[in-house]
């Protein structure tokens, strides 16, 4: 289903994770945009988060950039607060800032690697919901964290990084139950490793890919309200079944 089908006319929503074109997070909120949503695009990369934010309006998507290390609370309430400021309301988070920086073997890991692995797949995220819960308990909206593959298929050698992304799924799935009383929704999804330039390059044609399409559908769908919407639930987003399975399929957020 593109997005186009999907209709967010008036809604806000912040995604995190923007600022590199041809990434997941750049497809996410471009996603959104084309469906009528209003967007804050968040990264650490102060250029590319503006760039990108240049491209969204060339195709009529309202956006507004933030950039800044969301691992900093001052930070992750600036994304909240350039919401608010420019559109008046938030009614969606998607926290895709994220990565896979320790592949190897984990003797040579260090505490730096580590703090950093956690840094940017957990904390950022844990950071800006907490941030984000006023503004979307007002809207009765939703937030959506990137867990990965990894969480439901262990896969060897990213330990840390597993860990890292079962902590995500193990947040939002507590964090539902929290916030069910103010009526906000909190899922995730858990994609295979996503079809990116990047990705291509480093694992070849042959790897099994998620198509960006399948991500940001499986995105989209669980920002849907609504009666018997989802909250709690980690959705794993799998490569298609005529995918080549010639190499096992890393993390995708």
């Amino acid at each position: 289903m593109p997005s186009a089908t999907f209709d967010f006319g008036g809604k806000v929503v912040l995604v995190t994770g923007v600022g590199r074109a041809g990434q997941i997070g750049n497809a996410v909120a471009l996603a959104f945009g084309t469906a009528g949503a209003s967007i804050v695009a968040c990264d650490v990369n102060a250029v590319g988060v503006i760039e990108r934010v240049r491209e969204f309006a060339a195709q009529g998507v309202d956006a507004r950039p933030c950039a800044g290390d969301l691992s900093q609370p001052d930070i992750a309430a600036l994304a909240v607060e350039t919401a608010i400021r420019h559109f008046g309301r938030l009614d969606a988070v998607v926290n895709v800032a994220g990565g896979l920086t320790t592949y190897g073997p984990i003797e040579r890991l260090t505490v730096t690697d580590f703090d950093r692995e956690l840094s940017i797949n957990l904390k950022t995220t844990v950071l800006v919901s907490q941030a984000a819960i006023a503004a979307l308990a007002k809207t009765e909206g939703c937030i959506i964290n990137f867990a990965s593959i990894a969480y439901f298929q262990p896969q060897s050698p990213m330990a840390v990084y597993s860990a890292a992304k079962a902590a995500v799924a193990g947040f939002t799935r507590s964090l539902a139950l929290e916030l069910a009383d103010r009526k906000i929704r909190v899922n995730a999804v858990a994609p295979g490793m996503a079809r990116t330039g990047d990705n291509v390059a480093a694992a070849g044609q042959g790897a099994a890919y998620v198509e960006m399409e399948d991500l940001t559908r499986g995105v989209l769908t669980l920002a849907v309200g609504g009666p018997g919407a989802p909250t709690g639930q980690v959705v794993q987003i799998a490569p298609r079944a005529s995918a080549s399975r010639e190499s096992a399929p890393r993390g995708g957020g």
